[in-house]
């Protein structure tokens, strides 16, 4: 049987259930991904397992999202996880090392394994050839503790690359591009499997970008093949030992299929605020820009930085431009530097921060209300940045240098041709600065380490059991697309209670209504229309409402990590049968399901009575026995202390 690339991943790694897409299948885990956003609940999941150390071939825990810090909460949760780590016998990456997904690549990443991470955009890691996938802790927590990791088996989605990318355009271009055309919602229930000739022309780094950013259409992972590009990168990290070659077979085929001329793309930029608002450059140039942000997992390569420093090299960036560089690793700022670049782009005005994820994740750089921040990352959710009235734009390296130059939006090709520019031939470094000496080992032997608890640290909440009987108000009713960031903010007032569910829990829809937190009673549901959950796997969006009463979430429809996050708390996802049925249901209603467990136990469509209104709705849910069963202990922890 021909198999393409995709199903050869799962093939290789499938404990149980088949590749009919929809079934629910569990994958064996080699690798695990955890950052301090998420990690430090991982770890606290970890202790609540009685775990002595990892069972996955290499667990890595990263410092790189809540660097900042302004009082003693952020380098409490540092020491916390650096005990967990030896505790647990995970690496540690250090803060200021680097942003995660680019380097887990430099350092651990290999084709034909199989990853999981806390953090949405670990599917970057399909560059190398490895099927890697975003899901919540506790998911990386049971990973790490040596269970499968389930999921629904996705469709898979084969994009062939032909042609080559013209000048002043890259990767950031080709993805932005598949997000033109499909949407957040495009790749929902699908692994994108890129293939073809154009390939040749995409350098290893470049497909990172476009793997990382699979996330924003909603995409279980990307996959790229493990081919000469991805021996050229794992060689230049002193790792070609590490290269296996592997690729679709000859003639293999795939449930949907796409096709993308490479040499047809243009300089494309989502518009605030949302990834997929998508339109050519050339038809918002022009208006002003008083920041432009240069880094992130997005683009991370040294290209990325490379190909800006050449653009400003010598020039001045305008006045009313703030230009931020934060470098993605503490190795590829060596490299910038063994270059030359990093002067470059220090004389043009550029602010060099450290190496880590800032301002994707609203940790300091939040732009002025009102004003056009141009950026090289991923996501552009509103109030994301760190500033409630924010106006974000996502773009290409290329685009961001060339309106860093200008003071507004420019093209980069009018900018090329109004200066008389060639497209810069850049010499990159054949051999990496390869750089270990933030990395630490786990220790070689198990060894029962204290965890160091500051008193921001608490301990998980305990959850009962879902009741059989639930009378409930809706308490909040959000529309489509809410993202994780809409449910539990990021930023720099908010992260730093990330191991305080108490305290975290604050803040929960407080983007949406500031009253939710005092309005909430145990229990209460919400009501969400389209995509409900979109955006960050982090599970702080399911555990702290819940903390708050949350028993029942319906909405139209649901991201796939956050639905998966509201089970494993003990939270009931449901779909309502008839999406016009949303309009039936207001806030402050009054909900009445009797006989629920039993429901939820042996049938996937029920109906729920609304008291207020005297009506009734028919809902459904997709989750299979295990799920079911984890909802009706009140989570996957209490299910497993039973």
């Amino acid at each position: 049987m021909l198999m393409n690339l995709a199903t050869k991943l799962i093939a290789s790694h499938l404990e149980s259930g088949d590749l009919t897409p929809g079934a629910e299948i569990a994958l064996r885990v080699d690798q695990t991904l955890t950052q301090d956003a998420t990690g430090t609940l991982v770890m606290q999941e970890l202790e609540a397992l009685g775990l002595d150390r990892t069972h996955a071939e290499v667990s890595v825990q990263y410092v790189d999202h809540n660097l900042l810090q302004a009082d003693e909460r952020n380098a409490e949760d540092h020491d916390f996880l650096r005990s967990a780590c030896e505790r647990f016998g995970i690496w540690y990456s250090k803060a200021g090392n680097g942003v995660s997904h680019p380097t887990h690549m430099q350092r651990f990443g290999k084709p034909g394994k199989t990853m999981v991470g806390s953090d949405s955009h670990t599917p970057a890691a399909g560059s190398l050839g490895m099927l890697a996938i975003g899901v919540g802790g506790l998911e990386v927590a049971l990973a790490i503790a040596g269970r499968p990791v389930y999921l629904r088996m996705p469709e898979i989605w084969g994009v062939e690359l032909t042609g080559e990318l013209p000048p002043w355009c890259s990767a950031k271009d080709v993805i932005l591009e598949m997000l033109r055309r499909h949407s957040v919602k495009g790749g929902v229930g699908r692994i994108i499997e890129y293939y073809g000739p154009g390939l040749e022309n995409l350098a290893a780094m470049d497909r990172h970008v476009i793997a990382n950013m699979g996330a924003e259409l909603g995409a279980t992972t990307s996959v790229f093949p493990a081919d000469d590009a991805v021996r050229e990168f794992l060689r230049a990290e002193d790792r070609e030992d590490d290269f296996e070659e592997l690729r679709a077979d000859p003639g293999a085929t795939y449930d949907v299929t796409e096709h993308i001329d490479l040499s047809t793309i243009e300089p494309l930029i989502a518009m605030p605020s949302a990834p997929d608002k998508v339109v050519p450059v050339s038809e918002v140039a022009g208006e002003p820009v008083s920041q432009v942000v240069v880094g992130s997992s997005a683009n991370p390569g040294l290209r990325d930085f490379a190909i800006v420093a050449a653009m400003v090299a010598g020039r001045q960036t305008d006045a009313a431009v703030s230009f931020d560089v934060n470098p993605s690793s503490r190795q590829i700022l060596a490299d910038l530097t063994d270059m030359g670049a990093t002067t470059d782009l220090i004389k043009a005005g550029a602010r060099i921060h450290q190496s880590g994820c800032m301002g994707c994740i609203g940790i300091g750089q939040a732009p002025a209300t009102g004003h056009n921040s141009l950026r090289t990352f991923p996501r552009n959710f509103p109030g994301r940045s760190g500033t409630k009235e924010d106006s974000v734009w996502l773009c290409s390296p290329e685009t961001a240098a060339a309106s860093a130059l200008t003071g507004r939006i420019t093209d980069p090709r009018a900018w090329a041709s109004e200066n008389n520019v060639d497209y810069p031939a850049l010499r990159l470094p054949q051999r990496s600065a390869v750089n270990r000496a933030m990395l630490t080992p786990p220790p070689d032997r198990d060894e029962r380490t204290e965890l160091v608890r500051g008193p921001n640290i608490s301990s998980l909440p305990e959850f009962e059991p879902l009741p059989d009987r639930l009378e409930a108000p809706v308490l909040l009713k959000v529309g489509d697309d809410i993202s994780t960031d809409d449910i539990s903010p990021a930023g720099a007032r908010a992260l730093p209670y990330r191991s305080n569910i108490p305290k975290l829990a604050e803040f929960s829809f407080t983007r949406v209504d500031a009253t939710y937190p005092d309005r909430a009673t145990d229990p209460h549901i919400i009501v969400g229309g389209e995509n409900y959950g979109q955006g960050s796997s982090r599970e702080h969006a399911a555990i702290a409402p819940r903390y708050l009463g949350l028993r029942l979430v319906i909405a139209k429809s649901f991201a796939r990590i956050h639905w998966q996050n509201l089970a494993n708390f003990g939270v009931v996802p449901l779909e309502f049968g008839d999406p016009a049925d949303y309009d039936l249901i207001d806030e402050g209603d009054e909900l009445d399901i009797d006989g629920l467990r039993e429901a939820i136990a042996t049938r996937p469509s029920f109906t729920i009575r609304n008291t207020t209104k005297g009506t009734e709705i028919e809902v459904r849910h997709r989750m299979s026995k295990r799920q079911v069963d984890t909802v009706l202990a009140g989570g996957i922890i209490p299910q497993l202390a039973s």
